[in-house]
């Protein structure tokens, strides 16, 4: 813990959704809601005007649109969002080197590590300057947390939200929490506060009278230890710049149950392609395959195979996703796919006896899998916990789509555009072979909307826009 409040964490303010309605101003000051539009997608961000409706992140998206149905509803631009991220972190970077990012929007810094701050008022200086410069160089706001401890920093930068900056001084943080349900504390999701309340414990100052011995008693040695050094608002924890990877994944939500075999072994090895790319993007290689599969019934079922050293080589992890798949009962129908590798390491051993095994089973299935055409699904999850990608449903639904069957064109709402006559502007929906475009740079008037044919030849996918530097 530190005497002053030099650690600082940024979170940027509904930071998809409002992203969304910098680059487009006819969405500015309405509710806007940033997630997978299937019916079994979830929202990623919700605009602070759809939260006034009751939406919120990580809630299915069916139940969005019934609280919201007036609201602008959009597919997630990662690769945009990404852009902007390398704008702010960089910022951060001047102010430390020792920067900790936890997402896209959200990250720790440790100011006194970058001589910037060593008491109250030059920490609450730099978190000015910092939500300045932010706003100039990405037409965005974030919001702002100080404080000796990364624990209260993160809840300061809550309670300063939407646009603002709070400092808590070292010392006040057990009055500050003591009153506080006890969900405020790290660690302590919905299943962990409901054995809390049924043991009569639900604000933070039950558990410190609690003692550690009872909270050890409820949750465990160290659990319960941890938790009762957090409600005293103790946390000693390093802003720490490098964060090892544990694993890496990727999983697809599809909106209509697979049960073909055949096409259900098509995605497995598909997600192993993809989650090999990003494996390699990493720099890393991995010794564990995971294979996730949730069932019909919601059943969720995860399969691994160790290897005998770390691989990145896409046959060897497809062959053990195949392998793990071969163990799984599918005949009910399965809704979500998954394939991840842990273990990881900065390094390939390349495995003469894992290659081996993948080829023998390469050969025993061959003739099995045929190459089946599917619609390509989104190259990134969505909304933490409940962040699958949502794959397009018409392949789900119809089977095995024939090979030489011409591609309709898909266009996600959100999504940018530019026609050769009308120049930049972003989808508004489609459907029966139209789609509806309204054409508006981020900093022009709301535009106009015009309605095409789907194959239009003049109209392309676009390029995001950037928020600022024009006008």
């Amino acid at each position: 813990m530190r005497a002053a409040p030099t650690i600082l964490h940024l979170d940027m303010d509904a930071f998809f959704a409002a992203a969304e309605q910098a680059s487009k101003p006819s969405l500015r000051g309405k509710p806007v809601v940033v997630g997978g539009l299937g019916p079994r997608g979830v929202v990623a961000t919700a605009s602070y005007e759809a939260r006034r409706f009751g939406v919120h992140s990580a809630m299915p998206m069916g139940q969005a649109r019934r609280l919201a149905p007036n609201a602008a509803y959009l597919v997630p631009r990662f690769s945009f969002y990404r852009s902007i991220s390398e704008q702010v972190m960089e910022l951060l970077g001047r102010l430390s080197p020792l920067v900790e990012p936890l997402s896209l929007d959200e990250a720790f810094v440790d100011l006194e590590a970058g001589g910037v701050a060593d008491d109250s008022a030059s920490a609450r200086a730099a978190g000015e300057r910092l939500r300045a410069d932010i706003l100039v160089t990405t037409g965005l706001t974030g919001s702002v947390g100080l404080a000796g401890s990364k624990m209260i920093a993160k809840i300061a930068s809550e309670e300063a939200k939407p646009d603002g900056l709070v400092l808590i001084e070292p010392g006040t943080e057990r009055e500050l929490l003591a009153p506080r349900s006890v969900r405020i504390l790290p660690g302590v999701g919905p299943a962990t506060g409901e054995h809390l309340r049924r043991a009569g414990m639900t604000t933070v100052s039950d558990l410190v009278e609690a003692g550690e011995d009872e909270l050890v008693r409820l949750l465990g040695r160290a659990h319960g230890a941890s938790l009762y050094l957090m409600a005293q608002g103790y946390d000693d924890r390093p802003v720490v710049a490098e964060r090892d990877a544990k694993s890496v994944s990727v999983e697809d939500t599809f909106d209509v149950d697979l049960h073909d075999r055949v096409r259900i072994r098509f995605e497995v090895e598909r997600l192993a392609e993809r989650c090999v790319g990003r494996l390699r993007a990493s720099g890393h290689s991995g010794r564990t395959i995971v294979l996730k599969v949730r069932r019909f019934d919601f059943s969720t079922l995860t399969r691994s195979e160790t290897l005998r050293g770390p691989t990145d080589d896409p046959g060897v992890v497809r062959e053990a996703a195949g392998r793990l798949l071969e163990a799984v009962d599918t005949t009910g129908g399965v809704r979500l796919l998954g394939v991840g590798v842990s273990g990881l390491a900065d390094y390939t051993q390349e495995d003469l006896f894992a290659q081996a095994e993948a080829a023998e089973a390469a050969e025993g299935a061959a003739g099995t899998a045929g190459a089946v055409a599917t619609v390509p699904a989104s190259e990134e999850g969505v909304g933490g916990d409940a962040g699958a990608a949502v794959t397009g449903a018409s392949a789900a639904a119809s089977g095995e789509p024939e090979a030489h069957e011409p591609v309709e064109r898909r266009w996600a709402p959100g999504h940018d555009v530019r026609h050769a006559v009308y120049g930049a502007g972003w989808v508004q929906g489609s459907g029966v072979g139209r789609v509806t475009v309204r054409f508006e740079e981020p900093w022009s008037e709301p535009g106009r909307v015009r309605t095409f044919a789907v194959d239009d030849p003049e109209l392309e996918p676009g390029e995001a826009l950037p928020l600022v530097g024009r006008g």
